[in-house]
């Protein structure tokens, strides 16, 4: 499954020192359709993002009825990306 999303970098209590981007709902329905398959525990879903030249590897975070996106620290000074800033993500669920 592969998405494509804009959203705003945000904080989350945790786990420091990331960020995390929230999932539209639209495209967090269609993870949840699928979630059953690609968990690997605790409704964590292994998944490779893209933003801007940063590709990496991470898991959504099940959240308040969606999903977000951890923004690594390394890709947050790679992309030059902070809090409230507005980014475009890639992701790719593999398995289904």
């Amino acid at each position: 499954m592969q998405l494509r999303f804009a959203g705003k970098v945000i904080e989350w209590r945790g786990p420091a020192p990331f960020l995390f981007v929230r999932v539209p709902d639209e495209e967090a329905d269609a993870i949840g359709a699928v979630a059953r398959q690609v968990t690997y525990g605790w409704g964590a879903i292994p998944a490779t993002v893209r933003l801007g030249a940063t590709e990496y590897t991470t898991s959504l975070f099940p959240r308040e009825g969606g999903y977000l996106v951890p923004v690594k620290v390394a890709v947050q000074r790679a992309e030059q990306v902070g809090l409230g800033d507005e980014v475009a993500l890639e992701l790719l669920i593999d398995g289904v």
